[in-house]
């Protein structure tokens, strides 16, 4: 579903992706890990349209979309979670999640996304009517996960999702994540949290100073001395 050749990203000189290559299959679920700094953020605002590359070439679903905006990759199916939530403060839940559905013009089919959001997020359902602004932070997560589902996409990018969290909100947030994917969403996951990303995923990227240094199944990253030393403190 996503072939990254060469991908590069700058900010003035300073290059802070260094022509990486990844792939993501239809219905995988595949972890990006590293380091801050590593350049794992920057490259998913490329993928989703927020960033031009400097240079490479990016396809999706079998068409090349490098440079293409966010709203015209997010009418296309693809949508970004980003990290530090991002949520519209002074708007409710409700309506912070009427604007995830602003390209869908379905009344039914839009009043259906919002019942799945709140199923998902039973804790949205209550606080439906609350500015997001007053939210926690595990609650305005959760808002801006079930935001990026209500437009349907068919690849979901997610940033550091479990940044600053409570352990019990991350374990809701990750179950959320399996369901997702089990529902046939494809997923590129960046987290610092590499062991908890691993176990989650089907494959994994190890990135290091804007380059991709290791590659291979999750069950196989998780087994690396390399891995185990650096990211997951053994």
């Amino acid at each position: 579903m996503l072939s990254v050749h060469g991908l590069e990203v700058a900010y003035g000189g300073i290059k802070a992706v260094r022509g990486i290559n990844l792939e993501v299959g239809r219905g995988e679920l595949v972890a990006l890990i590293g380091a801050n700094g590593a350049g794992k953020s920057s490259t998913l605002k490329a993928l989703s349209g927020l960033l031009k590359p400097h240079a490479g070439h990016i396809d999706y679903d079998g068409a090349e979309i490098t440079g293409k905006p966010a709203y015209h990759l997010v009418r296309r199916g693809l949508a970004l979670v980003p990290e530090g939530r991002g949520v519209f403060p002074r708007l409710t839940v409700a309506e912070n999640l009427a604007m995830g559905a602003y390209i869908h013009t379905d009344k039914a089919a839009v009043s259906r996304d919002f019942e799945r959001a709140y199923a998902l997020f039973p804790r949205l359902a209550e606080r439906r009517a609350q500015p997001a602004g007053t939210l926690s932070g595990g609650e305005q997560q959760m808002l801006a996960m079930a935001r990026a589902l209500m437009c349907r996409p068919r690849l979901l990018l997610l940033d550091e999702p479990s940044m600053g969290l409570a352990p019990l909100m991350v374990q809701k947030i990750f179950e959320t994540v399996r369901a997702v994917a089990a529902e046939g969403v494809t997923l590129l996951l960046v987290e610092q949290n590499a062991k908890l990303a691993l176990e989650t995923c089907d494959r994994g990227y190890v990135m290091e100073s804007g380059a991709i240094v290791l590659a291979d199944t999750a069950q196989n990253l998780l087994a690396s001395p390399q891995v185990r030393q650096a990211y997951l403190g053994e």
